[in-house]
């Protein structure tokens, strides 16, 4: 047990790390630029596997031993309590004075020691206590659950730390963003980031699709709390497996819903201004909505639109959107959050086409590397002002950029731990083992009727109680002495 809590206390202070320094799982772009920050201790820490604490060697080797010690915990209690409930209740002591709460009785003249016994072991019983009789006493023992209690705890915690282990080995989360409009099928190429348990296979997706078809959101425009979340519902069309017939579900932020096993979780929204940009030969070289990510309460929102396929060259252009715009001093911002006079800010870009590598990149950042500014006869860059239905033709006969519209996303958040009701319920269990170790009171009664000098009978009553609080059993023994006898001289010790 000693080396069972150290364990606990080590796995404790071992998975501090994790709540205090970014985690590559969670946030890989966190940890990129902490080590960037810190290019001293970055590496280090690295090296010691505290950027991915809950799967490092160390903290699974914490983990495996608090394991088998457990183990090595119950095995011999088991043993222990399994012999304890074969066991009678222990014969009467000879001298019961010497325990800790104690009662002696007279009994009447006309009192028959063995009807007192009997009426002992009634009531005992009633008072749920095993009970065996001997000759002149009874021995009652209860309280056996305590221990029940504390095995059941311990073996709560074995499971616990195997449905942790299962979740942490078969289990995944990921999210993707989607243009409302558009739909998201359950492939490992939809997803724009996942974390996937050490033996996580992608047979594992179910192949269900969601097309999202609405999403309704509305936000406070009073004095009080202006711009705070109101509404969030988003309305979906569901197939469960390809060729299924699609049937609608609501999604809402902390309101989920369940595909096939997965849960399906709405955890971020922004906008998507819809562009349409025309290379120097006059043609559609990109035409879509693009993502920006929101900066602030407001939805000021940066992106990038990459047209890597104009000819003669290539186009680029780095922006802010606004669904209500300002331009102040602080330059062009959002002052609400919701579509009241949306505006998109931008610069140019420009360059040779490149050369196809196939390495993934960014598109929430714009690689300026071989790309030229577009500027004005001054040297200023150009900097475009587009709200919906205008264009802006660029100089030079570079082609055109023209915003026709705004539609929303939102960011989905796919994940399915298989453990998790196996954790549920050793955590319940582990709760009602707690509850029987701290409430239910070993305790053991001895009633014994024995002759005095005079010829007279009296009437004996000890009781142990093997918890540390011995709160109550003075009151038990009194009251048992009292059914037991009609005396009224009574003394205690």
């Amino acid at each position: 047990m000693r080396t069972a809590l150290l364990l606990l206390f080590a796995l404790a202070v071992a998975a501090i790390p994790g709540s205090l320094l970014p985690q590559r799982d969670v946030g890989p772009i966190r940890v990129s630029d902490f080590i960037a920050e810190n290019p001293n201790l970055g590496p280090i820490y690295d090296k010691l596997g505290l950027f991915g604490v809950y799967t490092s060697p160390w903290f699974s080797a914490i983990y495996l031993l608090l394991f088998v010690s457990l183990i090595g915990c119950i095995l011999p209690r088991a043993a222990v309590y399994a012999r304890a409930l074969r066991r009678p209740p222990p014969r009467t002591p000879r001298n019961l004075s010497r325990l800790p709460v104690y009662t002696v009785s007279e009994l009447q003249s006309d009192t028959s020691g063995p009807v007192v016994l009997r009426k002992a072991a009634a009531e005992l019983r009633r008072r749920r206590y095993r009970v065996v009789e001997h000759e002149g006493s009874v021995a009652a023992e209860r309280g056996y659950l305590r221990e029940a209690g504390n095995l059941v705890f311990h073996s709560s915690l074995v499971v616990l730390l195997i449905a942790v282990a299962v979740g942490g080995l078969y289990g995944f989360r990921g999210s993707a963003v989607v243009v409302v409009g558009q739909g998201f099928a359950n492939s490992l190429t939809q997803y724009d980031d996942l974390t996937t348990g050490g033996w996580f296979t992608e047979r594992q997706l179910r192949p269900f699709s969601i097309d999202i078809t609405d999403f309704r959101v509305a936000f406070e425009t009073g004095p009080v709390q202006t711009g705070a979340a109101r509404l969030f519902e988003l309305d979906t069309m569901v197939t469960d497996q390809p060729g299924s017939t699609p049937y609608p579900k609501t999604v809402e932020v902390n309101r989920p819903i369940r595909v096939q096993g997965t849960t399906v979780h709405l955890i971020g929204h922004g906008y998507a201004p819809v562009v349409t940009v025309r290379d120097g030969t006059g043609e559609t070289a990109f035409a879509g909505p693009v993502v920006f990510l929101p900066q602030d309460g407001t939805f000021t929102s940066l992106g990038v639109v990459k047209v890597p396929d104009g000819r003669p060259e290539r186009l680029a252009f780095e922006g802010i959107f606004a669904p209500t715009a300002k331009v102040d001093e602080k330059g062009p911002r959002s002052v609400f959050p919701d579509l009241i006079d949306p505006a998109l800010y931008v610069n140019v870009w420009y360059g040779p086409p490149k050369t196809e590598t196939g390495r993934p990149e960014n598109v929430y950042s714009l690689d300026t590397t071989g790309l030229t500014q577009l500027k004005e006869a001054d040297g200023e860059p150009i900097r475009v002002l587009l709200r919906p239905g205008t264009r802006y033709t660029l100089p030079d006969g570079k082609g055109s950029i023209e915003m026709t519209g705004v539609v929303r996303w939102v960011k989905l958040q796919m994940s399915d731990t298989p453990g998790l009701r196996l954790v549920l319920g050793a955590i319940a269990a582990a709760v009602l083992g707690l509850c029987l170790s701290l409430f239910v009171r070993p305790r053991r009664i001895w009633v014994r009727v024995v002759d005095t000098t005079d010829g007279a009978h009296q009437l004996e009553v000890g009781g142990l109680d093997r918890a540390d609080a011995r709160a109550g059993l003075d009151t038990d023994i009194a009251d048992l002495s009292t059914q037991l006898t009609t005396s009224n001289r009574t003394t205690m010790s």
